[in-house]
C-alpha cells in the first residue's frame, strides 16, 4: 500500500497534515525512497503524536519515525536505512478460523498483526521485504486492474528487475547455428543468375 493510501486512512487527520508531510516526504527522498513509496505505517498506541513508517528501497529498509508536534518546534522526521543484510525479520505466521485469517509478523522489533484484509495487506508486505532481503524481485503488492498494465510492483522490485534485464543484455550472444552462416550466399547465387543469361 503506498503512503498516500495509508494517509487517507489515517486514524487522526492531523497526524498525516501538510506540516507534517513537510518532513516526511523529504526525509523518505534522502533514505532512498519515493515521496509517495509502498510502505507500511506502523501507527501505534498513540498516532496523534508519534508513528513509525517502513519503505523498502534499493539499499536496504528506511524506517522513519515522526514526531507530529514537538514542543515549540513543530513536527519532526528522523530516520534511518538498514541494509537487507542487516534487517530484522520475524516469521510470518497465520491462523485460519471459521473463514477469517489473522496474520503476524515482525520487522526491526515492531510487531504487525492484522485480520482478513489488514492480514493480506501484512503478509504482502511481509513477502516483498523477504524477496528484498533474498535479493529476489519484489512480488506484484496487489493484482492488476482491468484496463491498465501491471502497475503493483514496487519501486524496488522494478529497479532490481532492470538490473536484471541489464544483465540480460550485457551476455555474449549465443554462436549461431550451422544454416545461419549460409545467408550471405544467397545474394551471390542471385548475382550468378543474373549474370548467366548476358554470356
Amino acid at each position: 500500500m503506498r503512503f498516500s493510501e495509508w494517509r487517507a486512512k489515517a486514524p487522526f487527520k492531523d497526524s498525516v497534515a501538510p506540516k507534517v508531510l513537510a518532513v516526511v516526504e523529504p526525509a523518505l527522498e534522502l533514505l532512498g525512497a519515493d515521496r509517495d513509496p509502498e510502505c507500511w505505517v506502523a501507527w501505534g498506541d498513540d498516532p496523534q503524536s508519534r508513528y513509525t513508517l517502513f519503505a523498502p528501497t534499493p539499499s536496504g529498509l528506511a524506517q522513519v519515525v515522526v514526531r507530529v508536534a514537538v514542543p515549540g518546534e513543530g513536527p519532526r522526521a528522523g530516520g534511518k536505512v538498514v541494509r537487507w543484510g542487516r534487517v530484522q525479520l520475524g516469521e510470518l505466521a497465520v491462523e485460519i478460523q471459521g473463514g477469517h485469517r489473522l496474520v503476524t509478523f515482525q520487522v526491526e522489533a515492531q510487531v504487525l498483526n492484522g485480520a482478513d484484509a489488514a492480514g493480506d495487506a501484512i503478509g504482502s508486505f511481509a513477502k516483498q521485504l523477504f524477496a528484498a532481503v533474498d535479493g529476489r524481485p519484489a512480488p506484484a503488492a496487489r493484482p492488476a486492474k482491468k484496463g491498465r498494465a501491471a502497475t503493483g510492483k514496487s519501486a524496488v522490485g522494478k529497479k532490481l528487475r532492470a538490473g536484471a534485464s541489464a544483465a540480460k543484455t550485457a551476455r555474449p550472444a549465443s554462436p549461431a547455428s550451422p544454416a545461419s552462416p549460409a545467408s550471405p550466399a544467397t545474394p551471390v547465387r542471385r548475382l550468378t543468375a543474373a549474370k548467366g543469361p548476358a554470356r
